[in-house]
């Protein structure tokens, strides 16, 4: 891939504004790092991609894009014993072209299920306007008809409810036909926001949507949030997804937190006092105003450091 100004890919003059998402040729993005609070959104990203059988079709020189002093290459043992580099970067994933088996129940389904495309990478540190030009140009030359952007963020979410998912969309028609809403948020982004901005300038609907992963668990990886996310990804798509044993490994993430709870007194109170908030929120007579704004708290909540400190109490405001 070349960081030319998007458009300039082989199908830029075929791109067209779907009423709705379903049956589409899909990219499903998330990345590491900022955006990705519980791992939820790559894990997400990365279950699609793995039950797809999908292959890399396209990825950026890191060399461009990263500082390694602050996302660092790891060392990793291959089978066969050797020990190899892995660098941080981002890559397109895309059918691979074999066909699967009729009798695999792990395979995801549904219109569009052929054709779906996932970016997975970290967040670079540099030259974001170039990488997500560089991104951009290979969906319009993998001809993309829209894309799906995950994101996850730490917020005062009690882990013993359904963990909510908000979904934005800049795009007009998009909202009109998926019934989503425009975010009002206003603050520090990250590089999900700067692919929305580069797709919809060229022509590709985008739809945002971002889980919301309980802040006082926020060191360990939020099975429950990957489960609302693809929950969501469903709802909007169409698409059937299977959840394999992740459904067990969200109750047991879910308990291993209560056990955590069930030795701090302080913390037990306090998930308390977000249990009842968010049932307030959940009742029948709150608005979508209402709910719409309590999703805005959060995200300036969140701050500068999405990955947040160790747990604690927040005042309210």
């Amino acid at each position: 891939m070349s960081p030319d100004v998007p458009g300039s890919g082989s199908g830029a003059d075929r791109v067209q504004q779907p009423t709705g998402f379903e049956g589409g040729r899909l990219l499903v993005v998330a990345f590491e790092g900022w955006n990705d609070a519980g791992e939820a959104a790559t894990g997400a990203a990365r279950l699609l991609a793995e039950r797809l059988g999908l292959v890399e079709i396209a990825a950026v020189d890191p060399e461009l894009y990263f500082d390694y002093q602050f996302t660092r290459p790891t060392i990793e043992s291959a089978p066969d014993g050797t020990r190899r580099l892995s660098w941080p970067g981002a890559a397109i994933l895309g059918p691979s072209g074999e066909p699967r088996p009729d009798d695999d129940d792990e395979v995801v389904t549904g219109p569009g299920a052929d054709r779906l495309h996932v970016l997975l990478g970290a967040e670079p540190a540099r030259t974001w306007k170039g990488f997500a030009a560089e991104l951009i140009d290979a969906a319009l030359t993998a001809d993309i008809e829209g894309i799906v952007l995950l994101g996850a963020m730490l917020a005062d979410a009690p882990h013993t409810r359904p963990l909510s998912v908000f979904a934005s969309s800049e795009n007009p028609e998009v909202r009109a036909a998926l019934g989503v809403d425009r975010s009002t948020y206003e603050g520090p982004v990250g590089i999900l926001s700067v692919i929305a901005d580069q797709a919809e300038r060229v022509g590709i609907p985008t739809v945002s949507l971002w889980a919301s992963v309980p802040h006082y668990v926020h060191n360990a990886p939020s099975p429950k949030a990957v489960l609302a996310l693809l929950g969501k990804v469903e709802e909007l798509t169409g698409l059937s997804i299977p959840r394999g044993s992740l459904e067990d490994e969200a109750k047991a993430w879910e308990s291993s937190v209560d056990a955590l709870a069930a030795d701090d007194e302080e913390m037990a109170g306090y998930i308390t006092q977000l249990e009842q908030a968010r049932d307030a929120v959940d009742a029948p007579e709150a608005s979508g105003e209402a709910i719409a704004q309590e999703f805005e708290r959060y995200l300036r909540r969140r701050g500068d450091q999405p990955g947040g400190g160790p747990w604690r109490p927040r005042d309210g405001g």
